[in-house]
């Protein structure tokens, strides 16, 4: 679709106001964002800050005593689907087995009053468990349960059509949130959870119509999963699971141990729209193995330090980036909001690097190299079928391949001040690359087949952005490094209308 300006500029005030917003005293000395600050732009600060829950029990609600131990599970289990329970002030407990836990029946309430707070005492695995589908939890403080890696606190069994809102849940082990279809997950506080703050993930038969809106999503991965279990990809503040459809608006998600909001294989339909990402180790945004999505109208600061001064200090040159598109990209014949991923009208201030586009030549369906093991694209179900020699040509040719396709780039504000992001010019790169491929012996994509298609090929597109401070742009290959004349000239023809001034990037 040709690009019209003037359909992006609500896009690109906001994304103007928000920039306005993020200078201040902390910002002008290059000082890391204090968890604890609010953020500038438009969204709000919700941890410490929550709503009360109400200070006496709802009409026809059953009110649980914090008092008696194990009451709210007894309760629970005594009424009927469709009971809504007020939590009583106080500390409430559920027994002293690490499974005890509470298995809501459909349609169930569940509301904390002021100063209302389930704990686990580093007891239980799980709070909210079961199948059970449409269940609200609003106005608790959930703690101190500890959940095994790659589970989760609240809706452990990732049932459908749960509402969470105005929850603080923080200080768990595992995921503070598992999610299911339908979810919606509003205004809370998910802070400081061992390994995420939601985890994304529903085996059976993957999750849609998902909504994350108006949470502030920090400190998680106290744990440090990454370097547990390397290269495990498990970590963060949000990540996301073969989701078919996602809202993920106004968030602040912040000085998450690892990526900021991070989707990892076969999702797809995503808007990911007015957040505002910064100070995370990583990457702020990562799109993985994915299809069609919309990035627009966010505010992105100061991610990717850690790693990427990591890369640097072991001597890889790889530019990983603010936003990070790896293996993923428009596909029409999978049915979504838009058919391209669209990255537009958002401010990009003092990240380690801008936005990579990224293919690895090796990562294909059957590949040993395939980190998400066993699986495949949305295009071939089973994933043995891509073998030789029937994936030498025809359609496993291109559908046995993740292809980072169809990406369009546009009214972006990148500003970067190398005494702000401390670096030099290692981190501010635009880049569209991919691996010589080599492995397996069988693949029909070694040598040069995927760098060329990614840079030349597959529809990948910068234009009419807008660049501050010293940046500079790599194509095809980590080691060919572009000034913005080259990258505007042939054979790249990148960043058509676009402005660049080297200096005042501060």
């Amino acid at each position: 679709m040709t690009a019209r300006p003037h359909r992006f500029l609500p896009i690109l005030l906001a994304a103007a106001a928000l920039a306005a917003c993020t200078s201040g005293p902390a910002d002008e000395a290059g000082a890391p964002p204090d968890p604890g600050r609010a953020p500038s732009g438009g969204v709000a600060q919700v941890c410490g800050k929550l709503p009360p829950g109400p200070a006496a029990a709802p009409a026809g609600a059953v009110t649980v005593d914090p008092a008696v131990a194990g009451d709210l599970a007894a309760k629970t289990r005594a009424n009927g689907p469709g009971t809504t329970f007020w939590l009583a002030p106080g500390t409430h407990g559920l027994g002293d087995d690490r499974f005890d836990q509470v298995q809501p029946k459909a349609g169930n309430v569940y509301v904390g009053a002021p100063g209302a707070v389930l704990d686990g005492r580093k007891i239980n695995q799980y709070a909210f468990s079961g199948s059970a589908a449409d269940v609200k939890i609003q106005y608790l403080t959930v703690r101190g349960f500890q959940a095994p890696r790659d589970e989760g606190v609240v809706n452990h069994d990732s049932a459908p059509g749960w509402i969470i809102e105005h929850n603080t849940v923080q200080d768990n082990e595992g995921a503070g949130l598992m999610a299911g279809a339908r979810q919606q997950v509003r205004g809370n506080c998910l802070r400081h959870n061992g390994q995420y703050g939601i985890n994304a993930y529903e085996g059976k038969n993957g999750i849609t119509g998902l909504v994350v809106e108006g949470n502030e999503i920090t400190g998680n991965n106290t744990g440090d999963w990454e370097k547990k279990v390397e290269g495990c990809g498990c970590t963060g503040g949000v990540k996301f699971w073969s989701v078919d459809g996602a809202d993920v608006r106004g968030n602040w998600v912040h000085a998450n141990r690892g990526v900021g909001l991070w989707a990892d294989t076969n999702n797809n339909d995503f808007l990911i729209e007015g957040n505002v990402v910064e100070g995370n180790d990583s990457t702020g945004i990562m799109y993985e193995t994915s299809y069609n999505a919309v990035i627009r109208g966010n505010t992105l600061r100061r991610n990717n330090g850690v790693d990427g001064k990591t890369y640097i200090d072991r001597g890889d040159s790889f530019p990983v980036a603010a936003i990070y598109i790896s293996e993923s990209g428009g596909e029409p014949r999978v049915k979504a909001r838009t058919d391209k991923v669209e990255i537009a009208g958002n401010v990009l201030e003092n990240n380690w690097n801008g936005i990579t586009l990224w293919e690895n030549s090796d990562r294909f369906c059957n590949s040993p190299a395939n980190t998400s093991s066993g699986a495949c694209t949305r295009l071939v179900p089973d994933h043995e079928t891509c073998a030789k020699p029937a994936i030498a040509s025809g359609a496993l040719f291109d559908d046995c391949r993740w292809k980072t396709q169809r990406v369009e780039i546009h009214h972006n504000r990148f500003v970067l001040d190398p005494a702000v992001a401390g670096c030099e010019n290692t981190c501010a790169r635009m880049a569209v690359l991919a691996n010589f491929g080599t492995y397996p012996d069988w693949s029909p994509y070694q040598g040069e087949v995927v760098q060329h298609a990614i840079t030349f090929a597959q529809g990948n597109r910068w234009h009419d952005n807008t660049y501050v401070g010293p940046w500079n742009f790599v194509a095809f290959e980590p080691s060919r490094n572009l000034s913005i004349g080259e990258w505007q000239g042939g054979p790249y023809h990148q960043d058509a209308g676009s402005a660049y001034s080297r200096q005042g990037g501060g």
